[in-house]
């Protein structure tokens, strides 16, 4: 029996009990607008440096500098899809590859907090050492960065808003967003935010002769920035530190359908995000009347968003009774 039992098992193809550990949806088309935007970007880059140097603009070249940053930015975002595709299939990475993205999306939040301080910083020293400005020669060129941006967000909000409608709410448990894409997009408002700074300041700078109003806008933009790239370190961070996030009761939920089940108790339980808005499950739990691992996995299948669950199960020993 047991030599039949062992052949049979053997005969089986042991990939019937495995499943996927791809939890991140296709994102080829925000992988090739993310390439689009990084050369637009970088040549918007080159001509604003170029151009606030030349005509003595804090505010453009703030810009520029700022693009130069956001180039670095979409070149790890593009990166971080490459690796993430290239291994999908990788065993090595046990719960899939979707913190690449997450790690991309984190190193790109830290970038945009360098520079918020780089723009504060040069925008103080022009307040004390101002420059003459030529505000003929530089606002088309700040318009020109601003057509540039408004293309780029174009691009990247038709596959950040169309991820997030399709994918929608969870159960309460959030968003199923791509933070890598989420962190492409706020690169490329803060370039637009930037270049209407710049605009403003220029064209008041011509007209009235403010020209303290240029490094007033760079620290008023720095500030922005800044607020966007802390947002984005805290919703990244929580994932790359296994922790549920403040907003989930998933651990809750998953506790009350067990221990609602008769004659069970939970000893332990562990939730953390394998991805954006993608989370997995260790559970042990004791009961004098063990069922199987399934039985009580489907106490909580409802959620969609668990998408690896493990389930331990022990059998409660019998009291000790004192012999009378």
């Amino acid at each position: 029996m047991d030599e039949t039992l062992n052949s049979l098992m053997h005969s089986q193809d042991p990939s019937r009990w495995r499943h996927s550990h791809q939890f991140v949806g296709e994102s080829s088309s925000a992988e090739k607008n993310t390439r689009r935007v990084l050369a637009l970007t970088a040549a918007m880059m080159v001509i604003e440096i170029f151009g606030g140097l030349r005509f003595h603009s804090m505010a453009l070249l703030a810009d520029g500098w700022h693009m130069a940053t956001h180039v670095a930015a979409f070149a790890i975002t593009a990166f971080a899809y490459w690796l993430s595709r290239r291994h999908a299939d990788n065993v090595r990475f046990s719960f899939g590859t979707g913190k690449v993205g997450v790690l991309g999306a984190y190193t790109s939040a830290i970038i945009l907090g360098g520079i918020a301080l780089y723009m504060a910083g040069e925008s103080i020293a022009r307040l004390f050492t101002p420059l003459s400005i030529a505000f003929r020669e530089a606002i088309p060129i700040a318009v020109v960065g601003l057509g540039v941006n408004v293309l780029s967000a174009f691009l990247l909000k038709h596959d950040h808003g169309d991820h997030n409608h399709s994918h929608g709410e969870q159960h309460g448990h959030g968003r199923h967003r791509d933070l890598n894409l989420r962190a492409a997009y706020i690169h490329v408002v803060a370039d637009a935010l930037t270049s209407v700074l710049a605009i403003t300041a220029l064209t008041l700078g011509l007209f009235f002769g403010w020209l303290w109003l240029d490094p007033v806008m760079g620290i008023a933009g720095s500030a922005v920035i800044a607020q966007w790239a802390y947002a984005l370190i805290r919703d990244t961070n929580s994932i790359l530190l296994d922790t549920e996030p403040e907003h989930s009761d998933l651990s809750g939920e998953i506790r009350r359908a067990l221990e609602a089940y008769e004659d069970v108790v939970v000893n332990d339980l562990h939730v953390w995000q394998v991805s954006a808005g993608k989370f997995a499950a260790i559970v042990s739990i004791a009961t004098h009347d063990p069922k199987s691992p399934d039985e009580y996995k489907a106490l909580f299948c409802e959620h969609e968003e668990l998408v690896h669950a493990t389930v331990e199960v022990h059998r409660c020993q019998p009291e000790p009774t004192l012999a009378s």
